[in-house]
């Protein structure tokens, strides 16, 4: 059973999601026969690679709020991750683009540690601070899960991938999928948002009993 997940390495609710799926994994009798892949997704394309603007500010100015509303919803986001095990300091996130690092993910996917660099990722920028549209910093995040430094370096200062990337931002866009996270089951079945683990372990029983009995 294959299931896709559109999701962005800055959007907090995509790593929650990432937490509350996994923990329905763990429960579903078939998991082993579950295949992943994860797909591209921009919240922002427009923003620049690396930016003095924080996160809060961001927020603010994004949804016309004041700087304190920002930082209280950004304080309420994190104490629903805590719950999932997760530690995030929003106040040190530094807002960046993206594109380079869904590159990097495909560049993992080759070498079968595609999960291994999101979490990287999204870690790096949720729990540490990182500029994850920086380079080297990208360069360093993934060499750590295992893939060749120098090849890294070639991806992010060519253009490798972004095909890739694109492609899977059409498709997203095909389907209607214009919030994330966005769960697909088998191309059969969609949930969309950071549901409960009981919710994504119903649906995994559901697209499991649809592929062993096809209508």
């Amino acid at each position: 059973m294959k299931i896709e997940i559109w999701s962005d390495v800055v959007c907090p609710w995509c790593y929650i999601g990432k937490r509350r799926f996994e923990t329905a994994l763990s429960q579903f009798e078939n998991k082993a026969e579950v295949t992943i892949q994860w797909r591209s997704f921009q919240l922002d394309p427009t923003a620049p690679a690396t930016s003095g603007e924080s996160v809060n500010q961001m927020l603010a100015h994004k949804y016309g709020m004041t700087l304190e509303q920002a930082i209280q919803k950004n304080r309420e986001v994190s104490e629903l991750a805590a719950k999932e095990g997760l530690e995030y300091h929003l106040d040190q996130a530094q807002r960046g683009n993206t594109f380079d690092a869904h590159r990097l993910i495909h560049l993992a996917a080759r070498h079968n540690l595609q999960d291994a660099m999101k979490e990287r990722l999204m870690k790096a920028y949720f729990t540490e601070g990182k500029a994850i549209g920086d380079l080297d910093t990208l360069v360093s995040l993934g060499s750590e899960v295992g893939l060749d430094t120098q090849q890294v370096r070639q991806t992010i200062e060519s253009q490798a991938f972004a095909a890739e990337v694109k492609a899977d931002e059409k498709r997203g866009s095909d389907l209607g999928i214009r919030g994330v996270p966005f769960f697909v089951f088998d191309e059969k079945f969609g949930v969309s948002g950071a549901q409960p683990a009981e919710v994504f372990l119903k649906v995994l029983d559901k697209a499991w009993q649809a592929a062993q009995y096809p209508a």
